[in-house]
């Protein structure tokens, strides 16, 4: 005997917040876009005080962890330890210097990008079984390149990646508002 399971709807209710919290978000998502394409200095700055805050409160977790986690070898430990201190001071320059920050920034995503390149070449030749050995390759050489370019142009880069990501942001929220679930009837209109 097969059991079948039959989707049920979602009850009103819940159909009605999640569209309200798809249409909230959807606007912000406009908003947000097109104030960082207006103001795109003036986003970077807040990009860049965001970035130093995730920094000082990555510092501190892993200063927690080097102290607390007593499970752990004396090795790592001492390794977290060093880490949080670094990300922490990292973090409190980024606060005192945004532009700065910015330009660590791109150079993280330029190293990772480089690295990530490196290693997709490595796979295709080495004959990898995930992927077609030339896609690896190409995959690995754009990578790379454009690691290159981010090191090299590091402001061009961070507002590039602003443009890109508001106007992403701005194609998202629309598509997300053209496609949002029908509202449920409310008792009053039924």
């Amino acid at each position: 005997m097969t059991n079948y399971v039959v989707p049920q709807p979602f009850p009103d209710e819940l159909r009605n917040a999640v569209r309200a919290g798809l249409i909230t978000t959807a606007v912000l998502g406009i908003v947000l876009g097109v104030v960082a394409l207006i103001w795109p200095e003036p986003t970077l700055v807040v990009v860049a005080v965001l970035f130093g805050i995730t920094l000082i409160f990555a510092g501190i977790y892993r200063l927690i962890m080097a102290l607390s986690a007593k499970l752990l070898p004396t090795g790592l430990r001492i390794f977290l330890g060093i880490m949080g201190a670094i990300i922490l001071f990292a973090g409190i320059l980024c606060l005192f210097n945004p532009a700065e920050s910015l330009v660590l920034l791109a150079i993280v995503i330029g190293v990772s990008w480089i690295i990530q390149g490196i290693l997709e070449i490595v796979a295709g030749v080495t004959g990898a079984h995930y992927a077609p050995k030339w896609f690896l390759i190409v995959a690995g050489v754009i990578s790379l390149i454009a690691g290159i370019v981010v090191l090299f142009l590091p402001a061009v880069a961070i507002k590039t990646f602003l443009v890109v990501g508001a106007i992403l942001l701005i194609i998202v929220s629309v598509i997300t508002l053209l496609t949002l679930p029908r509202a449920a009837a409310t008792p009053a209109a039924q």
